[in-house]
């Protein structure tokens, strides 16, 4: 570790999905291709469903980047902001509709509820076209997927340095 990865902030990241039902699977594919540089002050913590606990684990100097894909949003599209804006729409806002029995905003008002306020933050998401059970990602998702990786990557630089999240 250098110098330069000690002064970064902590980030964690929450890799949410089911690998076993199709684009569920995309944030768990990403995380595989995410390149060493974006590892250097970061831990991943796959999830097969976020819950609240998962954000209460979130420690007060560590920043953190929920990366899942969604419903509701164009296949392949990848989207992003700050954690907060989960908390509820603004006017005109598009949040994603997880795939997760409980939906990721209501686990992250929760948490919110729970602890004092949410941990520094950002999410990233994906538009997925099939949640059906196998292991293949939909062919709109094989296309996206690197630009998906290059979104959390930039996330997770933007966050380690202690900079607002919310590409």
């Amino acid at each position: 570790m250098t110098a330069a990865d000690s002064a970064r902030r902590r980030v964690v990241v929450l890799a949410c999905g089911e690998p076993e039902r199709g684009d569920d699977a995309v944030a768990l594919r990403a995380i595989e291709r995410l390149p060493a540089a974006a590892l250097g002050a970061t831990e991943i913590r796959p999830c097969r469903s976020l819950g609240p606990d998962d954000l209460l684990e979130i420690g007060p100097d560590e920043a953190c980047l929920l990366v899942d894909a969604a419903v509701g949003i164009t296949p392949g599209v990848v989207i992003g902001g700050p954690l907060e804006s989960l908390l509820g729409p603004g006017p005109g806002a598009a949040i994603p509709r997880s795939t997760h029995v409980l939906p990721v905003e209501e686990a992250v008002c929760l948490a919110a509820t729970l602890r004092p306020g949410l941990p520094a933050g950002a999410f990233v998401g994906i538009g997925g076209a099939s949640f059906g059970l196998g292991e293949g990602l939909s062919p709109a998702m094989e296309r996206a997927l690197p630009a998906f990786v290059s979104a959390i990557a930039a996330e997770i630089e933007r966050l380690g340095r202690g900079e607002a999240g919310g590409a």
